[in-house]
């Protein structure tokens, strides 16, 4: 991935084009990788702004989806953002949850994909085993439909991290925290247009916790990719791609002011 990684005040982060704001915020074993895809599919309408979480080196007092929400408002209060459109996959969007909820005034548009915050099959039930190379390959291989998905380079990125002690420790508080943090009673909250994309065979995140978000969002749209599982704008780029595009048009952020 060929972009420039900018660092300022204590902050890692992806700054491509220009126009409208979308901030991409990844999951917990999640990379700025992981949205090539929409980076190279939006950037040339919109500013695409990709803060790197860190999951590894918080706090461990820290290490949870509050800890992470303070430290995307830190970014956005830094860089001055506003009229946010936010997109979080998996983790990402259970921040973004967070987020939007304390935030109601800079968040415009919110996109959710294959999000936890009401329920998550982390790791395929189980927390990653140390020096286990295949273990870890066939838990990669389990976030997607297809496991090719899985590159070779995504599979060994995860092994060094679940051979690291220090980030184990804090893998394992955050996955804590989010399946301690059920936000079904909050999220009803949130008025902001939502988009919410699925895979069909999301086996981490199962179709019904789609249909429970659509549910709970009163205003939200529910799209289902087939042959997709926990990562729809890395496995389908191209659909993910297509249905945000059509969303985004039909849902501007002026009206969405005036709304």
């Amino acid at each position: 991935m060929n972009y420039q990684i900018h660092e300022g005040n204590g902050y890692k982060y992806i700054d491509e084009g220009e126009g409208e704001t979308l901030m991409l915020l990844h999951g917990l074993f999640g990379a700025l990788s992981n949205w090539e895809g929409v980076i190279e599919g939006f950037k040339g309408e919109y500013r695409v702004i990709i803060p790197m979480m860190p999951i590894y080196e918080m706090p461990i007092l820290k290490a949870g989806c509050d800890g992470l929400a303070e430290f995307i408002e830190g970014f956005v209060n830094w860089k001055g953002l506003t009229d946010l459109t936010l997109l979080g996959n998996s983790l990402g969007g259970h921040v973004g949850l967070i987020f939007t909820l304390r935030n109601p005034d800079k968040v415009k548009r919110l996109v959710l994909t294959g999000s936890s915050g009401l329920f998550e099959n982390g790791m395929g039930g189980t927390y990653p085993k140390r020096g286990n190379y295949e273990y870890i390959k066939e838990r990669v291989q389990y976030t997607f439909y297809d496991p090719n998905t899985a590159s070779q380079e995504l599979i060994d990125e995860v092994f060094e991290i679940t051979n690291n002690g220090s980030k184990v420790i804090r893998i394992i508080s955050i996955a804590k925290s989010a399946q301690r943090n059920n936000m079904a009673k909050e999220i009803v909250n949130i008025k902001v247009p939502t988009l919410l994309v699925w895979g069909l065979n999301d086996t981490i995140t199962p179709p019904q916790v789609g249909h429970e978000f659509n549910r709970l969002i009163a205003n939200s749209e529910l799209h289902f990719i087939d042959k997709c599982g926990h990562a729809p704008m890395m496995e389908r780029p191209a659909e993910f791609n297509g249905i945000l595009t059509t969303w985004l048009k039909k849902t501007p952020i002026n009206e969405v002011a005036m709304a």
